[in-house]
């Protein structure tokens, strides 16, 4: 995917990184599947939406993108990449990984 490797963090390290302070999590999945819950404090942003508000996008406080897998959000990744984000992480696993690691949801 664009010639890049795409940093990853699991369900736990997502937990840590949201404990120790400042993270975004960006939920790149459908409205659907969204109100179908996500993780706490995550903002909705479906991934045809990504490549319309990058430029307006905060790039100083470490990113995870999520997505149902982990598919959607690594291609959320390589894009946010190539327009020069450096501290984005792909959640290993999606929100299925964080559910399997005994994790809650939060309604939407």
């Amino acid at each position: 995917m664009f010639g890049m490797s795409i940093k990853e963090v699991d369900a736990f390290g997502l937990q840590q990184m949201q404990s120790q302070g400042e993270v975004i999590v960006i939920d790149v999945r459908t409205d659907v599947e969204f109100a179908q819950g996500s993780i706490q404090g995550a903002k909705h942003m479906p991934l045809h939406m990504l490549p319309l508000v990058a430029d307006q996008m905060e790039n100083e406080k470490p990113m995870v993108v999520i997505c149902r897998s982990g598919a959607r959000s690594a291609q959320a990744c390589a894009f946010l990449s190539s327009k020069g984000f450096t501290n984005v992480y792909n959640l290993r696993g999606g929100v299925m990984g964080w559910a399997q690691a005994g994790l809650v949801l939060a309604a939407a």
